[in-house]
């Protein structure tokens, strides 16, 4: 598969939280960095994903905030 977003991080699922319609990925990057991202629950179940697994997080947006 192609994709014409360049921000690719492989690394290890080391948690998968299901709700009841979106699920909570956790995935490490390495150097003590960790990507968490909530995707559908259908997505999880299709995909297989469970932990331990080796995944891609794929980031592709013009711009994320987080204030406090």
């Amino acid at each position: 598969m192609a994709l014409s977003a360049r921000n690719q991080l492989k690394g290890t699922v080391t948690e998968v939280v299901s709700g009841v319609i979106t699920a909570k990925v956790t995935i490490d990057v390495g150097g003590g960095n960790k990507v968490v991202a909530v995707v559908t629950k259908d997505a999880v179940d299709d995909m297989g994903i469970k932990v331990g697994d080796t995944a891609t997080a794929v980031i592709k947006a013009t711009e994320v905030m987080v204030m406090k």
